[in-house]
């Protein structure tokens, strides 16, 4: 089987649809690639402990704020602290100004990366913004926590 020589015209339309074709495959390429680098995950300290979350990507750490661990720098705007979720807890470093309802015993999200010395270099924090809300992956994630602890199966959402 042979084909018919190629003229100008069926020349110029294989080049526009190839052209076309190309433009498609490198937006979709590069739409592709800037929703993958804003992916922001919600990780437990449990499963930072168990090596589950990326290390050198950002990802959501949230959990609550372990009493006594909230350490302040006297030189700089530099806080460390250890985020829990009762049976596990992942220290966290920070510099920034942090919410005013951040305090020991609270539920809060981080968001930044792990370092390679387990430390959890936080470039946001968020806590909850009244007394009777807790973030959904945070409630959940003490509540696994807490089952797991217990030797048993988390029932529902945990409420304050």
């Amino acid at each position: 089987m042979s084909f018919p020589p190629l003229n100008a015209k069926r020349k110029k339309r294989i080049a526009l649809v190839s052209f076309l074709l190309f433009g498609i495959a490198v937006s979709v390429t590069l739409v592709l690639l800037t929703l993958n680098e804003n992916i922001n995950l919600f990780y437990s300290p449990t499963q930072v402990n168990a090596n589950e979350a990326p290390r050198g990507h950002s990802f959501r750490l949230g959990g609550l704020v372990e009493p006594g661990s909230i350490q302040r720098a006297n030189d700089s705007l530099t806080v460390r602290f250890a985020v829990t979720d009762t049976a596990q807890s992942v220290p966290v470093t920070y510099t920034g100004i942090l919410p005013d309802l951040f305090r020991e015993s609270q539920g809060i999200v981080a968001q930044g990366k792990l370092g390679e010395d387990g430390v959890f270099v936080a470039d946001q924090v968020l806590a909850k913004h009244d007394e009777n809300y807790m973030p959904p992956e945070v409630a959940s994630a003490i509540e696994t926590a807490q089952g797991a602890k217990a030797g048993g199966k988390p029932t529902g959402m945990l409420t304050e």
